[in-house]
């Protein structure tokens, strides 16, 4: 190397190739993985989990309703996905060649989306964009996919309960929703809406947020969707439109669904993670306000 910049031009290729054996690896395993879970029988979602990369194991679990639910197109849009990094959908567009676009907040996370190896590969559209209630249909509609979509998975972490509810121009196969655990299993409860709602903003704990499992089951039952399990992290809901469903799912109540949530992710005012688990996180936001969903009625906590 005669230079610094032919040096930097050389970790840059390195780095490039590095990214791309490593995914290949990643993406072999979830094969054989995948392929392992094809003999079980379990109408247990959690019984098929497996990262690749998702956060937690929904990329076995959609491995497993995805093969089980027939599809019209194999489409996702997926929004707050931070950089796709971890992504609930990121496995299906690799292994299986699914069309996808992405929305996330930042503009920077949308530029590093784009200029990933990946994304020339592979037919996925990536937008940067505040999500609302007001401005979701416009959004979506750009993905220029049809109604009949694959998957919708949902996490932005505030108004998700909302957003759901005023999408009207797609009737997802297949729904992931984040589930705000710390809300428990029975209250059918949200934070309010409000249009530009952070959730560390909100409260310095980071814990109030988005809404509880029985508000999103409830919401599920009106857009015609059955809850047929979460991942054991206590993360997400996993929905099926209710003329997909089959004796390969359990229709379930929130309460039989529902997994605690055992990660800790609260933090001081300062900013540093507490660590604080159990109920004891709930204690952390008592008094903060919440809605009803079923009656309206607003509350707290």
């Amino acid at each position: 190397m005669n230079t610094s910049g032919e040096l930097l031009q050389y970790l840059a290729a390195r780095a490039y190739r590095d990214a791309i054996e490593n995914d290949d690896i990643k993406i072999n395993q979830g094969r054989i993985l995948a392929e392992m879970n094809r003999g079980k029988t379990s109408r247990n979602l959690a019984d098929y989990e497996f990262k690749v990369f998702s956060q937690w194991g929904e990329d076995g679990i959609l491995q497993r309703l995805v093969e089980r639910i027939p599809l019209a197109e194999r489409t996702f849009i997926e929004f707050g996905v931070e950089d796709f990094g971890e992504s609930n959908c990121r496995f299906l567009m690799m292994k299986d060649n699914w069309r996808g676009f992405v929305i996330d907040g930042s503009e920077r996370n949308v530029a590093a989306i784009r200029s990933a190896y990946y994304y020339w590969r592979y037919d996925l559209t990536a937008v940067s964009a505040f999500i609302t209630r007001e401005n979701i249909d416009d959004l979506l509609a750009q993905s220029g996919f049809g109604e009949d979509l694959g998957i919708l998975s949902i996490d932005i972490d505030g108004n998700d309960y909302h957003v759901w509810e005023a999408i009207s121009g797609f009737r997802p196969r297949i729904v992931i929703c984040e589930y705000n655990a710390v809300f428990g299993a029975e209250r059918k409860i949200s934070v309010p809406y409000h249009p530009r709602f952070q959730r560390t903003v909100k409260h310095h704990s980071n814990l109030y947020f988005g809404a509880s499992l029985a508000a999103l089951a409830y919401l599920g039952r009106r857009k015609g969707y059955t809850l047929v399990g979460t991942g054991s992290a206590g993360a997400n809901a996993f929905f099926v439109r209710d003329d997909l469903m089959t004796g390969d799912f359990a229709a379930l109540t929130p309460e039989a669904a529902y997994h605690p949530s055992r990660f800790r992710e609260s933090r001081d005012a300062e900013g540093q993670l507490t660590f604080v688990g159990g109920e004891d996180r709930l204690a952390l936001i008592a008094g903060m306000p919440v809605i009803d969903v079923e009656t309206g009625e607003m509350g707290e906590l």
